[in-house]
């Protein structure tokens, strides 16, 4: 089977398409022949050894996918050979065949294809698990999304939206916050071109927000945290535009708010059950419309590198999607 390897710390270019040897299930494992694979943030610093999570070299990068089951581990009753499968995994999904966990894979409802289903594990579990258990967003507060044109910012802004809250997407472009409109945003705020602290005291009437989802980091942070409400939640997710900020603490005693921290990953091994009633919710969503899980940027398994470029060069509207498809 082919597979990307990779087999030195570094940027994309050092990745690598190879054949492999297909592997074989062991007890409570299923292998997936995968259709696509979803790229996510913590690929690109999986590669460089800068994630949490640092496996040996060599290894396949890729944290999630969909694809058809083709063989069967010991002890495994609940899935059979052709079944269509949302999976999760640590490592391993930018390939033709992957090992998983058959107790972290979801049925794939019919109708849905893979390059959508396979986008939709980790921003929209991640975003869903922030804004619900995190944050416990209710209908009628306002949320701020930064960085809300990128697959975890998309998928906060649909999901808020479905939840009833009043949305406000934050880009760098009017072209992303299009995208985000399109999307259900309420209101727009391109924060390269607008001063983003008078845009929101008024479109919040000086009040602020109740929720930040915050996948960026660097200078927004603070920004974006000095223009909460009393009582406010500012979720800590990522840090894409590079900087670690470091935000005077403070803040939250004169805002009376929290920053609070969201570690999807370990929350959701940790918590299988919770885990997959949260996709059972979001697939539900989807299933209704109100949930688009929208995918504008395919590429095949051989073009990786282009792949991580449109990620990590911020073009990206929605989710980024390895195919294997031919």
């Amino acid at each position: 089977m082919k597979a990307v390897l990779c087999k030195e710390l570094g940027l994309a270019d050092k990745l690598v398409v190879e054949d492999v040897a297909d592997p074989t299930p062991g007890k409570g494992m299923v292998v997936v022949d995968v259709k696509a694979a979803g790229l996510n943030f913590p690929d690109t610093l999986i590669i460089q050894g800068k994630y949490q999570f640092k496996p040996d070299l060599p290894f396949t990068p890729g944290g999630e996918g969909a694809g058809v089951v083709s063989a069967v581990g010991e002890g495994v009753t609940h899935l059979n050979v052709g079944d269509k499968i949302i999976f999760m995994c640590q490592t391993g999904a930018f390939a033709e065949k992957v090992i998983v966990p058959a107790i972290t894979a979801i049925p794939m409802p019919e109708g849905l294809p893979f390059e959508k289903a396979a986008g939709i594990t980790l921003t929209y579990g991640t975003s869903y698990h922030a804004i619900k258990d995190r944050a416990n967003l209710q209908a009628g507060e306002t949320i701020l999304v930064l960085g809300a044109a990128g697959g975890v910012g998309i998928a906060t802004v649909e999901l808020a939206k479905a939840m009833g809250a009043t949305v406000i997407a934050a880009a760098s472009t009017d072209e992303k916050l299009e995208f985000c409109k399109a999307s259900g945003a309420d209101e727009l705020i391109n924060y390269e071109t607008e001063d983003m602290k008078a845009r929101l005291k008024e479109i919040t009437g000086g009040k602020g927000v109740d929720v930040i989802y915050d996948p960026v980091g660097d200078h927004y942070t603070e920004t974006a945290f000095r223009n909460m409400a009393p009582g406010g939640r500012h979720l800590v997710v990522g840090f894409a535009a590079g900087d670690i900020p470091k935000v005077p603490i403070n803040l939250c005693l004169l805002k009376q708010a929290s920053l609070v921290g969201v570690f999807w990953g370990a929350w959701a091994t940790a918590n299988p059950a919770m885990q997959i009633q949260n996709m059972k919710d979001i697939l539900g969503m989807v299933a209704t419309g109100e949930v688009k899980a929208s995918v504008n940027d395919v590429f095949p398994l051989a073009d990786v590198e282009a792949a991580y470029a449109c990620l990590t060069e911020r073009r990206a509207k929605g989710k980024v999607i390895l195919t294997t498809q031919r």
